[in-house]
């Protein structure tokens, strides 16, 4: 299992794994993004936390692992590629690529919540499990012959120890005002920095300075490069803060005073 290799394995390594595991011609056709380097096998500890706070883990490419104090896991863009150590009680996938849903999906999820609809329209998700609530607001995405396919996507909003954390997917759009009114306070923004596959890099610029979240974590960058191009930019409005650990223990009293990028390894 791939979320089994070690913490280091190179890139090129991954990207033959990649296409050995991939299912024929239908993978080999994905034009979708590919992380070059995931960090897997970050160990996952079980949550002890105060009521008022969650866990965020950066597992790689565009999934996090968030944990409340009650036990509960959610696992953002679940893939097949890039997995947590653990089974999620939650995933959430979005459709853009086949690095951000699975195909096959592992035993014991109890809630597996695509960011579309396969019967067509709007995905409509809100749902509660013991002391985390998870939601979705509808985006569209370009389709791989450039058109654009209606409410294929989806942000997701995690409500947890009374923080509300906004994974915003692979977000291909500017954020109008229902979309907004839609998800309401963002108090942690997990933000795609890649500048091309997602939105460009002034698009999201303007995403994050309309949602004014206290903590915006940087994902869905290729190689360090990339990263460092959206960090330079980002530091001449925010400070930069970069972690050694890729988890994060937060609450509402302990976010920030202004809105801050907190960099967490891994790809």
């Amino acid at each position: 299992m791939i979320a089994g290799l070690p913490r280091l394995i190179g890139a090129a390594t991954l990207l033959v794994l990649c296409a050995i595991l991939g299912s024929g011609a239908a993978r080999a056709a994905d034009p979708g993004c590919k992380p070059d380097m995931a960090f897997m096998g970050a160990p996952i500890r079980k949550a002890s936390l105060k009521a008022d706070e969650a866990r965020i883990s950066f597992i790689g490419h565009a999934t996090f692992l968030i944990e409340s104090a009650r036990g509960v896991t959610a696992a953002t863009d679940y893939n097949d590629y890039v997995r947590a150590q653990i089974t999620p009680v939650i995933a959430t996938m979005n459709k853009a690529h086949s690095t951000h849903y699975s195909r096959n999906p592992e035993n014991g999820i109890v809630h597996l919540l695509r960011g579309w609809d396969p019967a067509g329209g709007k995905a409509d998700h809100d749902v509660t499990e013991r002391d985390m609530r998870v939601r979705n607001v509808s985006t569209n995405i370009r389709s791989f012959s450039g058109a654009t396919d209606q409410d294929g996507n989806s942000i997701f909003i995690f409500e947890v120890g009374e923080l509300c954390i906004v994974h915003l997917g692979h977000l291909h759009h500017t954020l109008e005002p229902g979309h907004l009114r839609a998800i309401g306070r963002a108090d942690v923004l997990l933000v795609p920095v890649d500048g091309g596959y997602t939105l460009d890099m002034d698009g999201m610029f303007e995403v994050m300075e309309k949602l004014q979240a206290r903590i915006m974590i940087p994902m869905h960058f290729f190689g360090q490069a990339t990263l460092e191009r959206f960090l330079a930019r980002a530091s001449t409005s925010w400070p930069v803060e970069r972690r050694d650990a890729p988890s994060l223990v937060v609450s509402r009293a302990s976010l920030p005073r202004q809105p801050t990028v907190i960099v967490l390894p891994g790809r």
